[in-house]
């Protein structure tokens, strides 16, 4: 009997770790909004993606309120702050900014206002920021008022995948509770076994096994989120860029249980061998 609960306790903490890894790394790197914009701050310092974003920025300036006969100066000062946007003090500011309105818009509800239902995009860039930015900039060089746009936003991903966003923000923090149920029940599995070397060695070979399969997950997920065209060249960028962002950090949680499970699975050997001395020696 307690072999088989201690079996029952390995393999049921072997399947809820298969979720509560995933699940947590995506609460703490996608749904919240300090890890979202810690995983892709570093973005805004890639120099082609800060070139075609800055340009897509600047270039939703409104220069109604600017004088006809002006028109030929304002232009030229548009094309000078999309290059020199990146260089301004305040851009790192507004990029960040950027990224916590752009989270707060895509894991927005429905019912959760007009800015929650600006979108219906996994995730929306939205770069009022960056283009009040380059409007303060312009209106600094050549003294004409220019009234940024509250929003401007850029979509990425598909409207149907909207829904994912809620799941996420739904189901990801669960991610704890199987944590915590992952250990009970490998404590439980420790607790009943008649030969606990069995349960070290089964849970170091499960978590190498989860962590073959979280790198192929990995690959497939990334390879189909890149293949869905945005129909936006910035878009498209920031999609790619991101992703290669979250599968290296994730990769660094793979390697970890790898590391992890290769321990155990030593573990257990090592008190397989130590059993059978001290049986040898009782002898």
């Amino acid at each position: 009997m307690r072999t088989f609960v201690s079996a029952v306790a390995t393999v049921l903490g072997i399947l809820l770790a298969a979720v509560a890894v995933p699940a947590i790394w995506v609460d703490r790197n996608i749904v919240q909004e300090d890890g979202f914009v810690h995983l892709a701050a570093p973005l805004g310092k890639d120099p082609d993606f800060q070139k075609r974003l800055a340009a897509a920025a600047v270039g939703t300036i409104d220069t109604g309120a600017v004088p006809g006969f002006l028109s030929d100066l304002i232009q030229p000062m548009i094309e000078q702050a999309a290059e020199s946007l990146t260089g301004l003090p305040g851009y790192p500011a507004a990029w960040e900014e950027t990224l916590r309105r752009s989270h707060r818009l895509s894991f927005a509800s429905p019912a959760a206002g007009p800015q929650g239902s600006a979108s219906a995009s996994t995730l929306t860039l939205d770069v009022a920021p960056l283009v009040a930015l380059g409007s303060e900039e312009i209106s600094r060089t050549t003294r004409l008022p220019l009234d940024p746009p509250a929003q401007t936003l850029i979509n990425v991903g598909q409207p149907v995948q909207k829904e994912w966003t809620e799941r996420l923000a739904t189901y990801a923090p669960m991610g704890y509770v199987a944590a915590i149920g992952s250990a009970v029940a490998f404590l439980l599995a420790l607790v009943a076994a008649r030969r606990r070397w069995t349960v070290l060695l089964a849970a170091g070979l499960g978590s190498l096994v989860l962590a073959a399969v979280w790198a192929a997950g990995l690959q497939l997920g990334t390879a189909r989120a890149q293949a869905a065209d945005t129909g936006n060249a910035v878009a498209n960028m920031f999609r790619d860029e991101f992703l290669a962002a979250a599968a290296a950090d994730f990769q660094t949680w793979i390697t970890a249980a790898a590391v992890a499970g290769g321990v155990l699975a030593a573990a257990g050997v090592v008190t397989l061998f130590a059993s059978r001395k001290r049986a040898r020696t009782s002898r």
